[in-house]
């Protein structure tokens, strides 16, 4: 009898210890905001008393090639006086490349996309480490009703240690960190990726509902390089697959990099399927030598292979000077004005195209707060009449129309002044 009351009560003293031992391991982990193991930093929200986008170094245990700088996030708001902390709103997540002297270029991008957007953004900045002080300084001085609008991060440009020289070359310096983003932001589940010669007329909302129009077996959307396979730079001088008839322009991408890590892409190179991390590099080494725009033609090798895999969007979504230059052949554009003004070739730092510079240059001088029709519409109308010499000057009415609307909504819900 003794021997079984022992017993039972090395197993009471045992069931007591592990419940201990559990609650304290609950009571000690961490929750992560987005779920899927994101890194852990604590980030002052705003009113607490730290300076906001101070940066906080985070990353995994083990040292990666994706380590990363976070610098600006929230999570849940908290209802003033109630002390109750509400979800936060639906996020879209934003990307762009900054290098060299990109830095106003992205960072009115930016402007242009916090201006117009109705749902909340999230800015995933990749940049050289000299050029971060800078992005958070600009950030950080807009005034409150615009700054509430974004969080963002600025991370590092990083690549894979063993092929990093080679790939930060490639066509354009840290062009084709675009490549990397579903492995190296493994907690988001979409994103649109853009280049910093883009600026939107248009709320970024309208290119991210474009994920509702995906297929089940879609995981990207770009715009087609061009309309007119005669004059269309693959259709004429590739020496690599492309995509359709005219390849397809990476400057506005919009992913599922949840589908992109999960998917097998078929290629030229096996007869198995390759996961996006196992088919970047062998795909380099096979056509580096081939190749005139960098990850955009290895895009298109992809895509070649793989056309299901793509959805294409209209032209309005990445208007170029190839739409204009010898005459206007983007026909939803000209049914509904530019959506998006892709400034590719330097169009808004030179001459050739005044057109463009004419856009970037009234975004860029716009003064958050004040009267978007007098201080940006107006001034950006009368320099575009002054355009009509060229070919894309003739299209003027395609830059204003939907930016004009945009304009209209801004001014409904903005106050003027700081």
């Amino acid at each position: 009898m003794r021997r079984y009351i022992r017993a039972l009560l090395l197993c009471t003293v045992f069931a007591v210890f592990s419940g201990l031992y559990v609650y304290s391991k609950l009571f000690n982990t961490d929750v992560s905001a987005g779920g899927h193991g994101a890194r852990r930093a604590f980030i002052p929200l705003r009113g607490t008393g730290g300076r906001r986008g101070s940066a906080v170094r985070a990353g995994p245990q083990k040292p990666h090639w994706y380590n990363r700088y976070i610098m600006r996030q929230s999570g849940g708001v908290e209802d003033a006086g109630s002390g109750v902390r509400r979800r936060p709103e639906p996020t879209m997540h934003l990307a762009v490349v900054a290098c060299g002297e990109r830095l106003k270029e992205t960072l009115t991008m930016i402007k242009s996309a916090v201006l117009f957007s109705v749902k909340r953004l999230y800015l995933h900045v990749f940049a050289e480490d000299q050029l971060h002080a800078s992005f958070v300084g600009t950030l950080e001085s807009w005034p409150d009703s615009f700054r509430s609008r974004f969080n963002y991060t600025v991370y590092s440009i990083s690549f894979p240690s063993e092929n990093a020289g080679e790939w930060k070359k490639l066509f354009k310096p840290c062009a084709s960190q675009r490549l990397f983003l579903p492995l190296i932001l493994k907690d988001i589940d979409s994103i649109v990726y853009v280049d910093s010669d883009i600026l939107f007329l248009q709320p970024v909302d309208g290119l991210w509902d474009f994920l509702s129009q995906f297929s089940p077996s879609q995981l990207a959307a770009m715009s087609p390089e061009h309309e007119e396979p005669r004059i269309a730079w693959y259709s004429r001088f590739a020496r690599h697959p492309f995509y359709g008839r005219t390849g397809i322009n990476s400057g506005v991408m919009l992913m599922n990099m949840t589908r992109m890590r999960s998917t097998f892409f078929k290629n030229d190179m096996t007869r198995v399927g390759l996961r996006w991390e196992e088919l970047l590099m062998p795909l380099l080494q096979k056509y580096k030598l081939n190749i005139t725009w960098g990850d955009q033609d290895l895009l298109n090798i992809i895509f070649h292979h793989n056309p299901e895999f793509l959805l294409e969007f209209p032209c309005k979504w990445n208007y170029r000077p190839d739409h204009c230059i010898y005459g206007s052949n983007c026909a939803s554009a000209e049914e509904d004005g530019i959506y998006v003004l892709h400034g590719n070739r330097g169009v808004y730092h030179d001459y050739k195209q005044p057109a463009f510079r004419a856009v970037y240059e009234a975004i860029k001088k716009y003064s958050f707060g004040s009267d978007p029709v007098a201080s940006l519409l107006d001034p950006l109308t009368e320099e575009l009449l002054k355009t009509t010499h060229t070919y894309c000057g003739k299209s003027n009415a395609l830059f204003t129309k939907r930016l004009a609307l945009s304009l209209e909504n801004i001014n409904r819900k903005t106050p003027h002044g700081r």
